[in-house]
C-alpha cells in the first residue's frame, strides 16, 4: 500500500494561507491503514486547524469529510458540492489524490496535507517498511519474492556488495542485507540454482525514467459505439 506521513501543522497552515473556507478531505484506503489521512485523522486535523486559527483571532470555516478513495472520480463526485464551496481543499490523501482533485476540479485550489513516502507494509504495530519501488519490470520470481531494488540500499541487481557484514547493510547496520535475505530464502527452499542463470540487463524503460507511466487494458475500457 501507499505509505504517507502528515505534514507539520505549521506547514499546513502556511499552505492554507488566508483561505476562509477550508475543506479537509480524508481518504479511506491506504492512508487510513497507515493512520495518516483517514476519517479519524481528517477530523483531528480539522479540529486542530479550528483551534489554531481561533487562537490567532480568525474565524475560518473548517470542515472535514472522507471519501473511500481520492484517486477515483466516482468517489470525488460524491463530495463535489463540498469541494466547490471550499476556498481550499486540504487533501489528506497521497500525492495521487491531490493531483486527482486538481485534475477533476480545475477551478479548485488543493494543497497536500501529507508527504507520500513509499510503497510498503506494516511490519509491526506502528512500523511501516518499504517493499516495492514500482519499477514496472518485476523480478521477484528470480529473487525469492524479495525485491533488491527497494530493499538493497544500493539497488544492486547482480548480488551483494562487498561491504555487508553479518547479514546487514554497510550503510545502516539496522538494515538487513537484501541479498543475504534473498540467498537465505532461496537456500531454504533449495532453489539457489535460480541465481546461476544469466539474466539480460533490466529494462529500466518501464520505470519512472521513461516519463509518466500508463497502463491501458483494452478489454476493460468502455468504448463509445461507432455511429
Amino acid at each position: 500500500m501507499i505509505i504517507a506521513e502528515q505534514k507539520s501543522l505549521d506547514e499546513i497552515k502556511t499552505l492554507i494561507g488566508n483561505s476562509e473556507k477550508v475543506l479537509v478531505l480524508g481518504c479511506g484506503t491506504c492512508v487510513t491503514v497507515c493512520f495518516a489521512g483517514g476519517e479519524r485523522e481528517a477530523a483531528i486535523m480539522a479540529s486542530s486547524l479550528r483551534m489554531a486559527t481561533k487562537l490567532e483571532g480568525k474565524s475560518n470555516a473548517i470542515t472535514d469529510i472522507t471519501v473511500q478513495r481520492q484517486c477515483e472520480w466516482e468517489y470525488l463526485d460524491q463530495v463535489a458540492e463540498q469541494i466547490g464551496e471550499a476556498d481550499v481543499v486540504l487533501s489528506l490523501g497521497c500525492g495521487i489524490g491531490v493531483q486527482a482533485i486538481a485534475e477533476h476540479f480545475p477551478n479548485t485550489w488543493v494543497v497536500p496535507g501529507l508527504n507520500t513516502s513509499f510503497l510498503g507494509l506494516p511490519s509491526e504495530q506502528g512500523v511501516w517498511e518499504e517493499r516495492c519501488a514500482a519499477c514496472g519490470d518485476c523480478i521477484l520470481g528470480l529473487t525469492g519474492g524479495i525485491c533488491p531494488i527497494a530493499r538493497c540500499s544500493k539497488t544492486l541487481l547482480n548480488g551483494p556488495c562487498g561491504g555487508s557484514e553479518d547479514g546487514h547493510c554497510e550503510i545502516d547496520p539496522e538494515i538487513p542485507c537484501a541479498w543475504q535475505l534473498i540467498y537465505d530464502r532461496l537456500s531454504s527452499m533449495d532453489k539457489l540454482d535460480v541465481l546461476l542463470d544469466l539474466q539480460p540487463p533490466k529494462n529500466w524503460k518501464t520505470s519512472r525514467d521513461g516519463g509518466p507511466r500508463k497502463i491501458v487494458r483494452e478489454d476493460l475500457r468502455l468504448l463509445e459505439e461507432e455511429e
